[in-house]
Formats: structure tokens, C-alpha cells, sequence
């Protein structure tokens, strides 16, 4: 049990720095001003999303599905766990594809407006729509229920 306790831990903290590495770099690119500023944050934003929050978040996943089962946790009828499965489907399924999807469209507007050397109205208009950031936000805003969730333990 010790050891799936350590690797859900580690997983965690892998998820952690790709929301960290993805979510930072996405907020400050809608902030930014110049173009070439703008296409870094989003490669940066992009790279954190494949080489840390997928994954991390896939091992988190797995990892405490493994640690309940070596812990005797019945994941079904324990509420508290089943709303934290929920809210970890939803942040996987939904929001985490939706910010994605969102996060290439604007970076590639974004490289095809540097070679043009100027912003486009393609990426103005990706740029309005802000896609990468609510869904951004919206993980952001789920973290903190997905702690208070096993800490507290309210059903």
C-alpha cells in the first residue's frame, strides 16, 4: 500500500507542474501584447500540456484507482471518492480535450501570424474566443475541490 501511496503522490505532483507549466503560460499569452511573446507562451504552454499534465493526470487517474484497491476502498459506495472520480472524469474527458483543441488552434493562428510577421484576423478572432482559457480556469477551479474532497471526507 506504501507504494501506491508514493507513486499516486508522484503522479500528483507530475499533474501539478503540467498545470503549472500549461495553465501559467496560457493566461499570460492572453495578457501579452507583441506576437513573437505570444507564440513562445503558447509552445510553452503547449509542450506543458504533452510532457506533464497528460500524463500526470492519466498516472493520478491510475495510480488511485490502485491505491484504493491495495487500501480496501470500496470506489463505488464511497461517496466522497466517487465524487472525486467525477470531477477527475471531467477534468480529463472534457475540459482538459476542450482546452487542448482550444490551445492548438491558437497556437498554430499564432505561428502562421509570426511568419506573416503580423497579427491576423484569424487569430484575433481565436484569441477573442478564449477557449483555452475558461477551460484553463475551469481545471484551476477544480483543484482545490479535488483536495478539499479526500481531506475532509464530507459524505
Amino acid at each position: 500500500m506504501t507504494f501506491w501511496r508514493l507513486l499516486h503522490l508522484l503522479s500528483m505532483c507530475v499533474m501539478m507542474a503540467g498545470v503549472g507549466a500549461t495553465l501559467v503560460p496560457i493566461w499570460r499569452a492572453w495578457a501579452e501584447e507583441t506576437l513573437e511573446r505570444r507564440v513562445m507562451l503558447l509552445d510553452e504552454a503547449h509542450r506543458g500540456e504533452t510532457l506533464l499534465l497528460l500524463p500526470g493526470m492519466i498516472a493520478m487517474l491510475f495510480s488511485g484507482y490502485a491505491w484504493a484497491t491495495a487500501s480496501g476502498i470500496n470506489v463505488i459506495v464511497t461517496w466522497w471518492l466517487v465524487a472525486l472520480q467525477v470531477l477527475t472524469l471531467v477534468d480529463l474527458f472534457i475540459f482538459l480535450p476542450l482546452m487542448g483543441v482550444g490551445l492548438r488552434r491558437v497556437r498554430y493562428l499564432a505561428l502562421a501570424a509570426a511568419k506573416q510577421g503580423a497579427m491576423t484576423e484569424e487569430l484575433k478572432d481565436a484569441m477573442d474566443d478564449n477557449v483555452p482559457v475558461v477551460f484553463s480556469t475551469l481545471i484551476a477551479l477544480t483543484i482545490p475541490l479535488m483536495v478539499w474532497l479526500p481531506v475532509f471526507k464530507p459524505f
